[in-house]
């Protein structure tokens, strides 16, 4: 016999209040917003994580390849960054950080930098926040007003959304595998005049591939001789972004380098985006940063301290205890990197054997990040979209990816990201069959 469903507590003398009938429906609600948010787009890669989740729900096997970031059950964070972080909670860090960041992270960061990249920063130049994304937006917020020109690459993650948050004008630079899905100096110059905002990732989300050195100290050459030209006219400065959050996962021969590194001169304009997210899978701990000349941190810092967007103060004393750990850090480091280039290397072997079978594939060997490009030649022959393409996929070989087109990206060209921080070697094992069988059907 079913137990009576308990009657709800409430506190005396309140009466439940159905609020649901005096809501607007859905068309006057939305004229009543602002442009900005009746503008603004969803995310594509989440639309396409709901289809995925419905078919593993329904009992399909399906290798996830769309997710940009890491199942614990795969990549798991450090263990020691774990346990400090408890440490922390236990010992009171509970309580809101510095605008800026817990002292003793922001001087880790600093040295980190020097250590690793051959960076030396002052702590002046270093902010805290709860991960990459509010950097990027706080950047963003900071440089620019509204009608201000933005440079950003395409295919490339979420400058779009972010051009649009901020009313900026979008400058849209097609790029081109022949130089690494990077802009070149050549593909930006003529836009310069009339910018204030550059923005290059390395290694690049969606496509993994890192800039050439030369094609980076190029670029980073180009904002500088502007920024000479804007000094005699009182223009304001034009700043490049440089979203570095993936660095430390480069493979093969591929080489991380940093504008500043390139062309010194070029300090005062350069922002570099950072976070445990990618280098250490912590995503869901919310610890970025930001390192920039002293002057446009402490306006960024008094920009997102109105957002509130801080890192967790336990989080903070942890990841500065990690980013000194030195030699057990790069172990840890070591074994992760290897972990993902074998998922890495794994697919972009499955792919090239596909291709020498004659079957139309086209893939770029990792580079860096978690990703891997892969093109599938289809357009025009089986199927008129790549959005046809990735329901074909999903469908028959039971792989999900990413088009291009989620990163703003309008050429339908075949190209996809595929994922590996949510699959296992298994996985990808057991895939690859059911994708042979797809693309010869």
């Amino acid at each position: 016999m079913n137990a009576a469903k308990p009657e709800p507590v409430r506190p005396a003398g309140h009466q439940p209040v159905d609020s649901r009938p005096f809501f607007l429906e859905a068309a006057a609600a939305d004229a009543s917003h602002s442009a900005m948010a009746r503008g603004l787009q969803g995310s594509e890669i989440l639309k396409i994580a709901a289809e995925v989740r419905a078919l593993k729900a329904g009992g399909r096997e399906v290798c996830n390849l769309t997710v940009g970031d890491f199942d614990p059950l795969q990549f798991a964070p450090p263990g020691q960054l774990i346990t400090d972080t408890e440490a922390a909670l236990r010992a009171g860090h509970t309580n809101y950080p510095p605008s800026d960041g817990v002292l003793e992270l922001r001087q880790a960061v600093a040295r980190y930098y020097e250590q690793e990249l051959g960076l030396r920063y002052p702590v002046e130049s270093v902010l805290i926040a709860s991960g990459a994304r509010p950097i990027l937006y706080g950047a963003y917020g900071t440089v620019l007003d509204p009608g201000d020109a933005v440079i950003y690459p395409v295919p490339s993650w979420n400058n779009n959304h972010y051009v649009h948050l901020f009313a900026a004008r979008p400058i849209v630079v097609p790029v081109s595998r022949e130089h690494g899905f990077h802009p070149t100096a050549a593909d930006v110059r003529p836009h310069l005049r009339d910018a204030r905002l550059l923005v290059v990732n390395s290694p690049q989300n969606p496509t993994g591939t890192v800039i050439a050195p030369q094609q980076l100290a190029e670029l980073t050459q180009a904002v500088v001789d502007e920024n000479k030209r804007r000094q005699q006219t009182g223009q304001k400065a034009l700043f490049l972004l440089y979203d570095q959050v993936y660095w430390s996962l480069t493979f093969g021969s591929a080489k991380h380098c940093t504008p500043v590194e390139l062309v010194p001169e070029s300090a005062p304009y350069v922002i570099l985006l950072d976070a445990i997210s990618k280098s250490f899978a912590a995503t869901g701990m919310r610890v970025g940063w930001a390192v920039a000349s002293p002057p446009l941190i402490a306006r960024m810092r008094d920009f997102l301290g109105h957002v509130g967007a801080w890192a967790p103060r336990a989080e903070q004393v942890a990841t500065a205890k990690w980013l000194d750990a030195g030699e057990a850090r790069h172990a840890w480091q070591r074994t992760f990197s290897a972990q993902l280039q074998q998922r890495l290397d794994l697919l972009y072997e499955g792919c090239r054997a596909l291709a020498r079978d004659g079957l139309p594939v086209d893939v770029i060997a990792p580079q860096g990040a978690i990703y891997l490009s892969v093109r599938f030649d289809l357009i025009g022959k089986r199927f008129a979209s790549n959005e046809a393409i990735r329901r074909h996929l999903l469908e028959q070989a039971g792989m999900a990816v990413v088009p291009f087109q989620a990163f703003g990206l309008r050429e339908e060209s075949g190209w996809f990201r595929l994922s590996v921080g949510a699959v296992s070697v298994r996985d990808i094992e057991l895939m690859l069959p059911r994708l042979r069988a797809a693309l010869q059907g």
